[in-house]
């Protein structure tokens, strides 16, 4: 696919797709704010390097799911303030996105200028499942831009008009994150050195199915943790008491143990884990074996023998990749599986990959140096879909555009 080297941008309108869709909290006296602008400072690099070869740089992206509806506590104009504290430049906003402010503010941008425009998804178009509508809105915003450039790799796995319709107006390449995305999760999936370690976590057994029966034709081991791994324990046979289940997977979930056992690769579970009596950052809470959760508790994290034996495999391994916390990370007493594992991932020599989202705000949520990692994704879906093995609409859309 193209890449900005083969984009003549200087003097000209670029249309940059990001992913700027952080987290946000209001303080007491109702100021919105950023709690975690990690997707914000991967953008920086592709709009920086624009701006730098006199580009005027139009920027858009989405926050939060609005359904088509304005809502002020979605707007992007505080992550207008922090890119421009990260960019050291002013950047401009537009209160609308293809309207008439819009159009006025493109046409009076500089060379080396930056305008963000607001929250894509209060125009129900950019989502809908129509086709035409979606090219309806992608045609308004090719119209205010020269050329196209894709780098919020969190929507990639998405047919949306300013993802993947946009780019099939205009001359369009891969941004810097983008292609440093791509080139990560090529690493680990296409040639990996062994041992090939995947440690998966989260809430849902029935997001990852898919991805562990992929994954399970090239990983020496799987270490399953965080809410789904008690869907496995129930598929052993054992009560999980109050946790997370999903009965309905369970015969899905003994035909891939059978399955591992078959291909050799090694699933590593919990041996014991951290219950509470209430899903409360303050509940009584108790570390307990896997066979002996008490009848209305409910687990929230793996117990600290399991995250020994999941550091354990990870540090032996010279590839890993993550995806999903081991706990309920956000609350101090059930943080710990997580810490753990991830710290455990920064001494290994190899690649280490972590697949974004939720794993990728633990590790800024606990502190644990980016540095110590080969990749931080910045798409949890999307990176879970390359994982699977699946197409990535909007990087189909690249590949046809070249």
């Amino acid at each position: 696919m193209l890449t900005l080297d083969d984009l003549d941008v200087s003097g000209r309108t670029v249309l940059v797709r990001s992913d700027l869709n952080v987290p946000l909290s209001t303080d007491p006296s109702g100021r919105v704010y950023i709690t975690d602008d990690g997707r914000i400072r991967a953008s920086v690099a592709t709009i920086a390097l624009l701006v730098s070869r006199g580009a005027r740089v139009v920027v858009c992206a989405h926050l939060g799911r609005p359904k088509g509806v304005i809502d002020p506590g979605l707007s992007l104009r505080p992550v207008a303030a922090r890119l421009a504290e990260l960019l050291g430049q002013p950047v401009e906003f537009a209160t609308d996105i293809t309207g008439p402010l819009a159009r006025e503010t493109v046409a009076q941008l500089g060379d080396g200028s930056v305008l963000l425009l607001e929250n894509l998804r209060f125009d129900a178009r950019e989502t809908s499942k129509d086709p035409v509508q979606r090219q309806q809105l992608a045609g308004e915003l090719a119209a205010l831009a020269d050329c196209y450039v894709a780098d919020g790799f969190g929507v990639v796995h998405r047919e949306q008009a300013s993802v993947t319709d946009v780019a099939r107006l205009l001359p369009s390449a891969a941004g810097i994150l983008v292609l440093a995305e791509i080139r990560a999760f090529a690493a680990v999936l296409e040639d990996p050195v062994r041992p090939y370690v995947v440690v998966l976590g989260g809430a849902k057994v029935s997001d990852k199915l898919a991805v562990i029966s992929n994954l399970m034709k090239s990983v020496d081991a799987l270490c399953i943790g965080g809410g789904m791994c008690f869907t496995f324990l129930a598929a052993q046979g054992l009560s999980v008491g109050a946790s997370l289940l999903e009965a309905d997977q369970i015969g899905a979930v003994q035909s891939m143990l059978q399955e591992a056992t078959a291909s050799g690769v090694q699933i590593v579970l919990p041996t014991d884990v951290v219950v509470a009596d209430r899903f409360a950052a303050d509940a009584e809470h108790q570390i307990v074996p896997v066979d002996s959760i008490p009848e209305g508790w409910l687990g929230l994290d793996i117990g600290p023998a399991s995250a020994a034996a999941f550091a354990a495999v990870v540090s032996a391994a010279h590839t890993v990749v993550w995806n999903g916390p081991m706990g309920v990370f956000e609350f101090e007493s059930f943080a710990q599986g997580t810490r753990v594992v991830a710290e455990a991932m920064t001494r290994v020599a190899g690649t280490t990959v972590v697949g974004g989202g939720d794993s990728a705000a633990a590790i800024r949520l606990l502190g644990i140096p980016e540095s110590g990692f080969s990749h931080i994704s910045t798409g949890g879906g999307a990176s879970l879909e390359l994982l699977e093995g699946k197409e990535l609409p909007g990087l189909s859309v690249l590949r046809e555009r070249q």
